[in-house]
C-alpha cells in the first residue's frame, strides 16, 4: 500500500512538471502566433496590390503565351511548406498526407522545413529538387525569391509544366487546411480576352515579363507567411490540449492517491480499535 502511494505521488509530480512545460510552450506559441499573424496581415496589402496588377496583365494575355500554355508531358515543380520544429499537432502530418494523395511521383519537389525533409527521407520515391530549412525572418524572402526565380527560368525554358505550392491555408485560430495552389500556368479564366482600356508602357510583353515573376515571388512568400501562422496556431492548440490532458490526469491521480491514503488511515484506525478491544 505504501509503495503504491509513493508511486502515485511520483507520477503526480511528473505530470505536474510536464504540465508546466506544456503551459509555458502554449504561452510562447500564443505570443508567436500574434506576431506571425501581424506579419501576415502587413504583407497582404502589398500582395493584394501585386495580385490585382497580375490579374490586369493576365486579362490581355494571349492564349499562346508561355505563361498560359504549359509544356506538355513535363513534370511540375512543387514547393512543399512544412515546419522546422515539432509539437504542432497534425500540422506536418496533414501536409504530408496531401503530398501522398495529390502529388505525381514525377513532380520535382522543393521542401521548405526540416520536418518535411525528414518525412521525404523516410518515404523514398519522390524527386527532391532542393531542401531549405531554418529560414529566419530576415532572409526568408530572399531565399524563397531565388528558389522561385530558378523555377520560373525552367518554366520559360519549357523544362517543367507547372509551378505549384502546397501550403497550409489559415482560416482562423482553430481552422487551417493544407491547400495545393497553381501559380503557373495562368488559369484560363484569368487569361481571358480583355484589357482594351489598359495602356502598357513600354509594352505589354515587357510588363508581363516583369510583373509575373514579381507576382510569383510575392505569392510564394505570402503562402509561406500563411503557413507559418498556421503552424503557430496548430502548436498553440496542441499545447493547450496537452495542458488540459495533464490537468485531467493529475486530478485523477490525486483522487486515486487520496482514496488509497484514506483506505490506509481507515485500516490503521481499525487495527487500533481492535487492539484496544482485545485489552478490555
Amino acid at each position: 500500500m505504501a509503495a503504491s502511494r509513493q508511486d502515485i505521488k511520483a507520477r503526480i509530480a511528473s505530470v505536474d512538471s510536464t504540465k508546466k512545460i506544456t503551459k509555458a510552450m502554449q504561452l510562447v506559441a500564443s505570443s508567436k502566433l500574434t506576431r506571425q499573424r501581424e506579419r501576415m496581415e502587413a504583407n497582404r496589402t502589398y500582395a493584394k496590390a501585386m495580385h490585382e496588377l497580375f490579374d490586369r496583365i493576365c486579362e490581355g494575355m494571349g492564349k499562346r503565351s508561355v505563361w498560359v500554355t504549359p509544356a506538355e508531358g513535363k513534370p511540375a515543380v512543387v514547393f512543399v511548406i512544412t515546419s522546422d520544429m515539432g509539437l504542432c499537432g497534425g500540422y506536418n502530418a496533414n501536409v504530408c498526407r496531401t503530398v501522398a494523395a495529390d502529388l505525381d511521383p514525377r513532380d520535382e519537389i522543393v521542401v521548405i522545413g526540416s520536418r518535411g525533409a525528414a518525412w521525404f527521407g523516410s518515404h523514398p520515391g519522390y524527386h527532391i529538387l532542393d531542401t531549405v530549412a531554418d529560414l529566419n525572418d530576415d532572409d526568408a524572402y530572399l531565399v524563397l525569391s531565388k528558389l522561385m526565380d530558378d523555377a520560373l527560368h525552367r518554366y520559360e525554358a519549357g523544362e517543367i509544366s507547372k509551378i505549384q505550392v502546397l501550403y497550409t491555408h489559415y482560416k482562423n485560430t482553430l481552422t487551417f487546411v493544407p491547400t495545393l495552389v497553381t501559380i503557373l500556368p495562368v488559369a484560363p479564366q484569368a487569361a481571358k480576352t480583355g484589357g482594351a482600356d489598359t495602356i502598357y508602357e513600354p509594352s505589354q510583353a515587357a510588363m508581363t515579363d516583369k510583373v509575373i515573376p514579381m507576382a510569383a515571388r510575392s505569392l510564394l512568400y505570402s503562402l509561406y507567411l500563411e503557413s507559418k501562422t498556421s503552424e503557430q496556431a496548430s502548436r498553440r492548440m496542441a499545447m493547450e490540449s496537452a495542458t488540459d490532458n495533464a490537468t485531467e490526469l493529475q486530478e485523477q491521480l490525486e483522487l486515486e492517491y487520496n482514496r488509497i491514503r484514506q483506505g490506509a488511515i481507515t485500516q490503521e484506525i481499525t487495527e487500533i480499535v481492535s487492539g484496544a478491544n482485545a485489552l478490555v
